[in-house]
């Protein structure tokens, strides 16, 4: 049998909790900002900043600070921390250079269709993220 667990105050989240939600809603904002950009490394580039933050949003919720090591990817520890995710993580992951590229306006990467799709799958590992915080986001 497990300890009980102390609920927070009503009202009230708890620190990890709250910016886990504070992360969601960027999240949220940065997709819906990425659906209407102009142009297709802008959406491309939003919606895979929103995918990071939502990946960003399950390690604030899940991940145990350990002692200081090199810096890791987010889309790294989020196969550890939240293994049901590894796969997204992979496929964020991948995407990671075109990102990066499309910011620093190389913008022959990107298709309007790989914007488009980016966008869609974005939006679907949102909603993921958003379960795997325990549904903090809403």
């Amino acid at each position: 049998m497990s300890a009980p667990t102390r609920a927070a105050p009503p009202g009230t989240t708890r620190p990890r909790q709250g910016s886990a939600i504070a992360l969601l809603q960027q999240a949220r904002q940065g997709l819906l900002e990425a659906e209407y950009a102009p142009r297709p490394a802008e959406r491309y580039a939003g919606a895979h900043l929103a995918a990071l933050r939502a990946a960003a949003a399950v390690l604030a919720a899940r991940a145990r600070p350990r002692r200081r090591s090199r810096p890791t990817s987010a889309w790294t520890l989020l196969s550890r921390v939240a293994p049901e995710l590894a796969e997204w993580a992979s496929f964020f992951a991948a995407g990671s250079a075109t990102r990066v590229a499309a910011q620093a306006g190389v913008t022959r990467l990107v298709t309007p269709r790989d914007a488009d799709d980016l966008v869609r799958q974005a939006g679907q590992f949102l909603v993921l993220a958003e379960r795997a915080t325990d549904g903090t986001g809403r």
